[in-house]
This record gives C-alpha cells, sequence and structure tokens, in this order.
C-alpha cells in the first residue's frame, strides 16, 4: 500500500469540508476501500473515560469501550499505537466481531490530548505490519492537521 497516496486522498477528501460525520465517514469508507484483508475500519472517540463509537465500514461494533480495556482502551491508556497479530492472545481483548484475529489502534490527538482512536481489524492473523502501524499514523495525522477543532470539539454536538 502507498500511504503517501492514501493520505493525499484523505487530505482531499476532508480539506476545508466543516462536516465532521462526513469527514470521518469519508475517511473509514477511504480506508476500509484502499487497505486489503480488512473486516472493519472505524472510529472511536472519547468522552469521559469511555471510547464511543464514531463512523465505521464493517459489522455492527461495540458501542462503549472503557478506557483500558480491549486494544483501544489499551491505546488511549498507554497514548500510543496497538499493533496486534493475533487479537486472541491480546489480555482483555474484546471481540465485538469473532471474525476479527488482528488489530491495529491508532490514537487520535487534538488539543494537546487523545480525543479517540483509528480502529482497523482484520480475519488474518498477521495482517498488520510496522509499515501498516506508521502509514495508519500518517492518516491520522492528516486527520489531526485538517480536523483539529472538530477533533477538539469531539461529536458530543450530534
Amino acid at each position: 500500500m502507498n500511504y503517501e497516496t492514501l493520505a493525499a486522498s484523505l487530505r482531499a477528501l476532508i480539506k476545508g469540508v466543516p462536516h465532521k460525520i462526513a469527514n470521518l465517514s469519508n475517511a473509514s469508507a477511504l480506508i476500509f476501500e484502499a487497505l486489503e484483508d480488512l473486516n472493519w475500519a472505524g472510529f472511536y472517540f472519547l468522552e469521559g473515560d469511555t471510547l464511543v463509537l464514531g463512523p465505521f465500514q464493517g459489522k455492527p461494533a461495540c458501542i462503549e469501550i472503557k478506557t483500558g480495556r480491549g486494544v483501544c482502551g489499551v491505546a488511549v491508556r498507554e497514548e500510543k499505537t496497538q499493533l496486534v497479530r493475533n487479537v486472541h492472545e491480546f489480555p482483555g481483548h474484546i471481540a465485538c466481531d469473532s471474525a476479527s484475529n488482528s488489530e491495529l489502534v491508532v490514537p487520535i490527538r487534538a488539543g494537546g490530548r487523545i480525543v479517540g482512536v483509528l480502529d482497523l481489524d482484520s480475519p488474518s492473523v498477521g495482517r498488520f505490519t510496522e509499515e501498516d502501524a506508521a502509514g495508519c499514523e500518517t492518516l491520522v495525522r492528516v486527520m489531526e492537521e485538517e480536523m483539529e477543532e472538530t477533533l477538539r470539539a469531539g461529536l458530543r454536538e450530534v
């Protein structure tokens, strides 16, 4: 995957667009279509100490995840990307979709703090690489740059 091209496509989709749900929906759709072997791509945003489901592509998902629980919650607690080769070996994994076998979660920051995560799941064990982690961190940086005010406000107004 050429993440530079994907980042440019993402920037073109969201630059100057003030509609947060539309931007996040398009971002999840772009990622879901561009990356092979995914069964879920989407966002969770913090409300207090709970991650709440945002726009996504894939099967229905967990609506709330407490900070520190599951791969997403650990990404928030540790403030770093989580690349999990086999989710069944991850202590406390939350199985929203029993078909998921690997996961990549990247924290999203605004205003100097974590406000949410980008979450990717795959049915294949070992699907995600360090290249994918770095590439998805680049995608999140594009979102952080282009949507700073939107991300800082969160999704509460919807």
